[in-house]
């Protein structure tokens, strides 16, 4: 890497990059986009609160009782947590854990406090990458299985069709999704309106279903059930699997416009849903093996069918969408190594694909499809990665309550009480499937935790190392100018200090014993906000001799495309000509070596991430031909 990246700076202005849509439109992008991993659980969450494993009989008072539990989480987990209340702790509009983990770290100063919110940071993205490998697969195959229901003979059909649907899923994420996600919208608000107007149908059948709408059926339940009616929570989590998603898509829509569509259409849709689905159940107990199809007159199967996969799709797409964009986001703070991001569209930026990413994610997948068969094993595997996200979110939002908000003392006391109680009880819950499945989700998170923390205690080491091997610049800024030839154009050093010698720059006065007439001092600011604005990205300090310090300022949301950014030093009366201007990158080689600070075995793991990590030459969008890489070593 370069000496080039991670400082904090103080906070910017930032753009207003609010959308600017009608209301309407926004709230139809939202339900195409945020709604699709909670939209499609109906396709098997009831049946699962119906597993064999759990023994309950499909009986109206436990079909009551399991409707209950389902209005309730809606209500208590996704409405009032995330779409009530965690959407008002947004980072310049934007949400998801990295814009909590922004906020929580202004607040925290000390060094032992920083480092536990970066834990926790680090293992609320890495399940979530685990997250992300199961929706397509548990989504996609629960809609094919439909083809079960049509008929039998069907049945060996659908493994192959699911790997061919995700395969076309994965190829073609390399085009972008602008051109597709437009329809996206359309296509759900269907989805959403055949969910109601099929649970409609049964509610009137059968409208005494409605009395689950109290809560008593939902404590009655567990209290009668006793540990399993607790263990049924690991089923009942696949509900609200897709709630986090209402809070990290909040930047694209609005929380207004998200607000409005769940409230509005997707939670009424999703409730009339169950209940009919619950309904079927009470009337014809044997339709618990796929009440979601079984809703469904035989002559509707297939266009269902066909809805039901295409809904699936949308809703793996904004999966993966989401993270490639926790990918960038990672980078831009340097939480994880580089990796190459490509822009698929010229007028959206937040349209990205992020191969190594994608292909991983794709690997993954297929295992799953592979190894677990059905929906129904892989829901097992399914709700675990999702609760440890969840109850991260609850700890950073606590923080956010109580030292940036300022709640009352006895508020947030009772807020923690009530909302760990919830995020513990479906934890536990879910932890009871490790055997069954839940192991996968966590050991991909285990590993993406351990290659994520120990890039960023690595990077921590290796500034702290750059810093104390590094020259003072003032001294040696008259001694370098004055010895030295000066040859035409102008050199951009990259450093993480705006008081040192640039690794880079002693690197090349060693060998090249020359410097340019113009030479420009850089440093990277990454924020903890998702955008800086024009007046406050760029500054440009005068230094002696045609020497320029130059800070840069970027969100974790901006375009980094280093070149265009630094026209705007000609605010300042520094115009540069791209044409004759060099950048001079420190390429570093980590040199193993038994530290206290860090074992072994993990430098070992972070000189291999250093290694195969994207140059910055591709992050930053530097021109190929015009940089020059200087090798070096350093001992952490």
């Amino acid at each position: 890497m370069t000496d080039s990246q991670d400082q904090s700076a103080t906070e910017p202005t930032a753009h207003d990059h609010s959308p600017t849509a009608p209301l309407p439109l926004l709230a139809i992008g939202a339900i195409g986009v945020v709604f699709g991993d909670i939209g499609t659980s109906p396709l098997y969450a009831l049946r699962e609160l119906f597993n064999p494993i759990y023994n309950l009989p499909a009986t109206p008072a436990n079909v009551l009782g399991a409707l209950s539990l389902i209005l309730w989480s809606l209500l208590l987990m996704v409405s009032l947590k995330y779409v009530l209340l965690m959407m008002r702790a947004d980072n310049n509009g934007e949400g998801g854990i990295m814009a909590l983990l922004s906020l929580t770290r202004r607040v925290i100063v000390n060094k032992r406090g920083r480092r536990l919110l970066a834990a926790l940071g680090l293992l609320g993205a890495a399940m979530f990458y685990g997250d992300s490998m199961i929706t397509p697969a548990i989504s996609v195959l629960s809609a094919v299985e439909g083809l079960e229901v049509v008929t039998p003979a069907l049945s060996h059909y659908v493994i192959p069709v699911a790997l061919l649907m995700l395969m076309i899923l994965f190829f073609a994420q390399r085009q972008g999704t602008e051109n597709v996600s437009r329809y996206f919208g359309p296509v759900m608000c269907v989805w959403f309106a055949v969910l109601a107007v099929l649970g409609i149908t049964k509610i009137i059948e059968h409208p005494t279903v409605l009395a689950a709408v109290s809560p008593l059926y939902a404590v009655d339940f567990i209290a009668h059930h006793g540990i399993t009616g607790l263990l049924v929570l690991g089923a009942v989590v696949l509900v609200i699997t897709g709630g986090e998603a209402l809070y990290a898509d909040m930047g694209h829509f609005g929380k207004r416009a998200i607000r409005m569509a769940w409230f509005c259409y997707v939670l009424p849709a999703l409730l009339l849903n169950y209940f009919g689905q619950g309904a079927l159940i009470i009337s014809e107990p044997e339709a618990i093996s796929n009440p979601f199809y079984l809703l469904f007159p035989d002559w509707l199967l297939w266009p269902i069918i066909l809805l039901a996969t295409a809904a699936t799709i949308i809703a793996s797409q904004a999966v993966i969408s989401g993270a490639f964009s926790l990918t960038r986001q990672a980078m831009q703070i340097d939480f994880c190594p580089r990796v190459d991001v490509v822009y698929t569209s010229d007028r959206t930026q937040g349209q990205i694909y992020v191969p190594v990413v994608n292909w991983m994610l794709f690997t993954a997948v297929v295992c799953l499809v592979i190894m677990f068969g059905e929906s129904s094993e892989l829901a097992s595997a399914y709700g675990l990665a999702v609760t440890i996200t969840m109850l991260i979110d609850t700890l950073l939002f606590i923080i956010v309550m109580r030292r940036i908000w300022r709640v009352s003392l006895p508020l947030v006391v009772v807020f923690s009480v009530i909302q760990l109680a919830l995020d513990s009880a479906f934890l536990a819950a879910t932890s009871a499937k490790i055997e069954e499945g839940g192991w996968f989700p966590l050991l991909v998170g285990g590993l993406l935790f351990l290659l994520l923390s120990t890039w960023q205690r690595g990077r921590a080491l290796l500034r702290r190392q750059r810093a104390a091997e590094a020259l003072d610049l003032d001294p040696m800024l008259d001694a370098i100018a004055g010895e030295v030839t000066r040859v035409p154009g102008t050199a951009v050093f990259f450093t993480t200090s705006t008081d040192k010698v640039p690794r880079s720059l002693m690197h090349n006065l060693k060998h090249n014993k020359v410097l340019h007439e113009r030479v420009l001092l850089l440093t990277l600011y990454p924020l903890d906000t998702p955008y800086c604005s024009d007046e406050e990205r760029v500054k440009v300090t005068p230094l002696r001799h045609n020497f320029y310090r130059i800070e840069v300022s970027f969100g974790y949301m901006d375009f980094t495309d280093l070149p265009v950014i630094l026209q705007e030093c000609a605010r300042f009366g520094l115009k540069l000509d791209q044409a004759t201007t060099s950048y001079f990158i420190s390429r570093e080689t980590i040199i193993v070596r038994g530290s206290p600070e860090m074992g072994t075995w993990r430098q070992r793991i972070f000189a291999l991430l250093s290694r195969v990590a994207t140059p910055s030459v591709r992050t930053l969008r530097l021109p190929s031909n015009q940089v020059l890489e200087l090798g070096a070593q350093i001992r952490l």
